[in-house]
């Protein structure tokens, strides 16, 4: 009777999984809807659904096909990316207020578009681009070669997050000297770095979608691992789990994820925080659940905060990261003043 009790206890909480993943999708479903009518002009769906399937040259239609489409896939991959890899470190770590920041992923980022802009003139997003990305995975490596992983012994996670906060530190530092040295040239990389979707393409996607597609593939490969993991690194070694592979893996797949993210959006902050924490009180601390549930609520989360920041100040626009970090700040004070955090 026990055995039967839990395989219906089981059974229940698989239902409310797919339960709530459905009702996920449908609000992302209408989040897309609403993203494609809200702008500087609000347009109606009937205006929207002429514009994808009978486009005829108008200011509505071009709006709608050239600004708000690339506008609303760039929020769903950059937060499905953003998302995806706070889950990952929350459980890699075994920590779960953690986020990819304490990676040194950002201030990697950060550093190298500023070293672009003070080395190289660099002055364009797509330009910030492959700078960005690139500081996000040198500076990852650096971190790990910090922590000790270029041993033979493996990082433990607070090895890992002590390099990363420090790195991130110095690295912070040097930026914010290269920009007061020169300030009318880092004026461009002001909207880069304070995270924005506007004025971005689908061509500024392309290049970087091939690293976060990879990131996705090693990320939702390694949820098995990481479900063993969680349950101590001794524990897991028994149970066959490569603890070493598992996190230089578990980096990588960080680094694909948040650095093709923030190359593209520029640093928003509190989406790989919050989503992956708050998702695990439905999903508990089954990893293979936590991931594809964070997939769908980070970018429906970017989204809403993309259309606020539309509609607060018309006809200027705030920039996305900036109304993360206002959603974000309550957020982050309510989960750490619950009695039961919700732990990994």
């Amino acid at each position: 009777m026990v055995v039967s009790g839990r395989s219906v206890q089981q059974e229940g909480q698989e239902q409310a999984r797919t339960a709530g993943l459905l009702i996920l999708l449908f609000l992302l479903g209408g989040g897309v809807v609403i993203s494609l009518m809200v702008g500087a002009k609000p347009l109606s769906a009937a205006t929207v659904w002429n514009a994808l399937t009978a486009f005829d040259g108008s200011y509505d239609h071009t709006a709608v096909q050239e600004a708000r489409v690339p506008r609303t896939i760039l929020s769903l991959v950059v937060g499905g990316a953003l998302g995806l890899s706070g889950a990952l470190i929350q459980a890699f770590t075994r920590n779960p207020l953690a986020d990819p920041g304490i990676l040194g992923v950002n201030a990697g980022a950060a550093f190298a578009v500023a070293a672009g802009i003070g080395l190289f003139s660099v002055s364009t997003i797509s330009g910030y681009m492959w700078f960005a990305f690139g500081g996000a995975l040198l500076a990852t490596v650096a971190v790990y070669i910090i922590s000790g992983g270029a041993g033979r012994m493996s990082p433990a996670p607070v090895q890992i997050t002590l390099a990363g906060v420090a790195l991130g530190a110095v690295l912070s530092g040097i930026t914010a000297v290269f920009r007061m040295m020169n300030s009318e040239a880092f004026s461009a990389m002001l909207e880069w770095s304070v995270g924005s979707l506007a004025r971005r393409s689908l061509s500024d996607l392309v290049p970087v979608l091939p690293f976060i597609l990879v990131g996705v593939v090693l990320t939702l490969a390694l949820s098995p691992a990481l479900n063993a993991v969680a349950l101590g690194d001794d524990r897991a070694a028994s149970m066959g789990v490569n603890i070493q592979r598992t996190r230089l893996i578990s980096l990588l797949g960080v680094t694909l994820l948040a650095g093709g993210a923030t190359a593209i959006a520029g640093p928003i902050g509190f989406i790989g925080l919050m989503v992956p924490h708050s998702v695990r009180w439905v999903t508990g601390p089954d990893q293979r659940w936590i991931f594809v549930y964070s997939i769908v609520a980070a970018p429906l989360l970017l989204l809403v905060s993309d259309i606020i920041g539309r509609v607060l100040m018309p006809p200027a626009e705030i920039p996305v990261g900036i109304i993360t970090a206002f959603l974000g700040a309550p957020v982050l004070i309510v989960l750490i003043r619950r009695k039961k955090a919700s732990g990994l």
